[in-house]
């Protein structure tokens, strides 16, 4: 059982193939292992045995380097939950026949909190039947909300996006004399931390975005009011950064439509920055306009962090090493053991103890009315955006590894 399967699941990111890279080198430069296959489509590729054979391409030096710097999943992605076993152990036996028949000796699953649920399952089934197979969760998120970590790869270059968004969209607005307010939407369900991260934005000439609300905070639409209404005593133009996971007092979310759900059981969203766009407009005498940053945030490989995409590298290859120590069950995770000069450190814990939990921004670095966010988080955010990629271009547009194999 020399041979390895690595699959991406969940919303890609700007460093996700950073991570796969990590794990395919980590699997041709170790003794223990010969060949490494990739699922297309995260679980369901195993489950409908599309799979790719990663180790010829992938012994090329260039094409590693390439697709490090390429944005979202080479392997595609998917959003299945598995069931559980006692429910439904049939996909697992389908599974554990597959890893015999390719000869697998470690499964990588690259994901966000759904797949280390994935992990979770499979690990335990793994355990059940006594097998060998070796199951490791590789982390990723834009959202930062993964337990036990200090913080999840793809995270850092989302956060550089946002925050060099708002601070160009400063730049727009301010140009009209007329007061105004912008209201941007950042992703984050149930953690806050993308949006927190606008804060990055601020300079010297700029306070925007001036005011940051996060779902850690009840939201109400009359402080909220008050707080735009006082700053356009101060601003012009007036840049509110909000995520779109924000709930009023009684946990409703804000955008929240009707009831519905996803399939996952998460509430479908209707869009907060239009929600209060339309608030302002029925309230406020102001010129008011909302922008939802929306898919743009997740994997802008053309202003990635370099600190984000190192690391992500360093964790794929040490899923590897993991797994060659026998180690199973666990999902990598990242110890920072100094904010100056920053300094981390791979590690790995249970994956039991991460799988559908959530890591919320605490409240040292939320102001008190819940309107900003401290100081206190500013040496936590900047060491993860830092340092730019270097991307190839092509007659001005990024040469990123091209993906035939998804279409």
């Amino acid at each position: 059982m020399k041979n390895c399967i690595v699959a991406q699941s969940g919303g890609p990111t700007a460093a996700i193939n950073a991570s796969l890279a990590g794990v395919i080198h980590g699997v041709l430069n170790h003794p223990d292992y010969d060949r490494i296959y990739g699922a297309l489509n995260g679980i369901t590729g195993i489950l409908e045995k599309c799979f790719l054979d990663l180790t010829d391409d992938f012994q090329k030096e260039e094409n590693l380097e390439r697709l490090k710097i390429s944005p979202a999943m080479y392997l595609g992605s998917c959003r299945y939950k598995l069931p559980v076993p006692e429910e439904d152990i049939a996909p697992y036996e389908f599974i554990f026949n597959v890893f015999e028949k390719l000869e697998i000796g470690a499964f990588f699953y690259i994901g966000g909190n759904d797949s280390m649920d994935t992990v979770d399952k499979l690990s335990a089934y793994a355990a059940k039947i006594n097998s060998s197979v070796r199951i490791i969760g590789v982390p990723k998120t834009i959202d930062n909300d993964l337990c036990v970590t200090d913080h999840t790869p793809g995270f850092g270059s989302a956060a550089k996006y946002v925050a060099s968004t708002i601070l160009e969209v400063f730049h727009d607005v301010a140009i009209y004399a007329p007061r105004s307010v912008t209201i941007v939407e950042v992703m984050g369900r149930d953690a806050g931390w993308l949006t927190a991260a606008s804060v990055l934005a601020r300079n010297e000439y700029s306070a925007a975005p001036h005011l940051i609300y996060l779902p850690e905070k009840p939201f109400d639409t009359e402080n909220f009011l008050t707080d735009v209404n006082r700053l356009l005593q101060e601003y012009d133009n007036v840049v509110v950064a909000v995520s779109e996971g924000i709930r009023d007092k009684n946990g409703e979310y804000i955008s929240a439509s009707s009831g519905s759900v996803d399939h996952f059981g998460h509430s479908r969203l209707s869009g907060v920055g239009k929600t209060l766009e339309y608030l302002i407009e029925d309230r406020l005498n102001v010129r008011v306009r909302s922008i939802e940053l929306n898919i743009l945030q997740r994997c802008g490989s053309h202003i990635a962090s370099l600190t984000d995409i190192n690391e992500s590298f360093c964790q794929g290859k040490h899923a590897v090493s993991l797994a060659a120590e026998g180690k199973t069950g666990l999902m990598v995770t990242l110890l920072r053991t100094s904010d100056e000069p920053y300094q981390v450190a791979c590690d790995a814990s249970p994956v039991c103890d991460i799988a559908n939990k959530v890591k919320h921004v605490p409240d040292a670095f939320i102001n008190e009315e819940g309107n900003d966010v401290t100081d206190q988080i500013l040496p936590y955010l900047k060491p993860l955006i830092q340092g730019e990629t270097h991307v190839a271009f092509d007659q001005g547009i990024p040469c990123y590894l091209p993906i035939p194999h998804l279409l």
